[in-house]
């Protein structure tokens, strides 16, 4: 009997030490840069692309009409915050903050170092790590010129005063978020602009591609199907996947010319929030197509010259099913 309960004392302790251990952690990171960006025209231009268009920042950061297509962003609110729907089926509450410079209620009393370190590390002003929906770890590998140029446009944004909630992440997801970010660590440098694979790498990365077009199990994505498509996505009563964007001629883009695939961007180019069609099942997407027509054409061409890299992935999708399924 005694040994028993020593085994049940040695398993409590240890439970228990390692609960305290995950409550107690602080995220890997270094102290904040003590640099001081530089604002110039230049910056201005290429924060304000990456912002709006490339990193897909905004989409994430404003308010959305998911009634519309492509859910596009509500005028007047850039940067202000958005509370993710629940059914997406996200670990909790998943809020992106407010990020203009107001100073209560957004990043005005932030130093360009913080506004840097949770672009590409992952951590908040007060320490806290940021759940990767926001994706650090794909913006880690944004040049130290590009990410300057983001902190110069938000420097510059129109400040707008909205307190948002804060991001509330179920358990155990809570604790193990901790684990996600990494300190940036020497000088990052873009490769040289080009329509090359290379540098469409860069662009697909910094644009979050994988993300959202590689099938997630309980949020990490499944090795092997990366850009093969897949990942679910529900608002309301619509439901779409993610396509297959791999190389794969069957069920991929293997049979895309390079003119198609830009066209298909570049086919959402005047599309405004007013001209926006009502939202559908047929036609329901999370794709912010509205940003993404407006990618650089070479950009685009870079992106599609990368793509032809990756791995061929036979994976059929059915992005539009007639209706959603049953959830689970």
């Amino acid at each position: 009997m005694k040994i028993v309960l020593w085994i049940v004392g040695a398993v409590v302790v240890v439970v228990g030490g390692a609960f305290a251990f995950l409550v107690l952690k602080k995220p890997a990171m270094s102290a904040p840069s003590p640099v001081k960006v530089e604002i110039t025209a230049e910056r201005l231009q290429r924060g304000k692309y990456i912002f709006e268009t490339l990193g897909s920042c905004e989409d994430c950061h404003s308010q959305r009409d998911p009634a519309r297509f492509s859910g596009p962003i509500v005028p007047g609110t850039s940067g202000r915050g958005f509370e993710w729907p629940a059914e997406l089926g996200l670990p909790g509450k998943v809020v992106s903050p407010n990020i203009t410079p107001d100073a209560e209620t957004g990043i005005g009393s932030w130093t360009d170092g913080e506004i840097l370190r949770a672009i590409r590390e992952g951590v908040s002003k007060d320490g806290r790590a940021l759940f990767p929906f926001m994706p650090y770890q794909q913006f880690r590998s944004m040049s130290d010129e590009d990410a300057y140029s983001v902190v110069a446009y938000m420097r510059r944004m129109q400040p707008i005063k909205s307190k948002m909630s804060v991001t509330e992440l179920d358990f155990p997801v809570k604790y193990m978020v901790k684990f996600a970010p990494e300190p940036v660590s020497g000088a990052v440098a873009a490769p040289a602009k080009g329509k090359t694979a290379e540098y469409g790498k860069y662009v697909a990365t910094v644009g979050g591609c994988v993300i959202c077009h590689t099938k997630m199990d309980k949020g990490t994505p499944i090795e092997g199907m990366e850009y093969a498509g897949g990942e679910e996505f529900t608002i309301g009563s619509w439901f779409v996947r993610s396509a297959n964007i791999s190389p794969d001629a069957e069920t991929g883009i293997g049979k895309w010319s390079e003119d198609k695939f830009v066209a298909k961007f570049k086919g959402y180019a005047n599309l405004t929030f007013e001209s926006a069609p009502r939202s559908v099942q047929a036609n329901f997407t999370v794709m912010p197509w509205m940003a993404f027509s407006q990618i650089a054409e070479d950009d685009l061409r870079a992106i599609y010259a990368y793509l032809r890299t990756v791995k061929e992935v036979r994976h059929s999708v059915e992005v539009h099913p007639p209706v959603a399924p049953p959830r689970s």
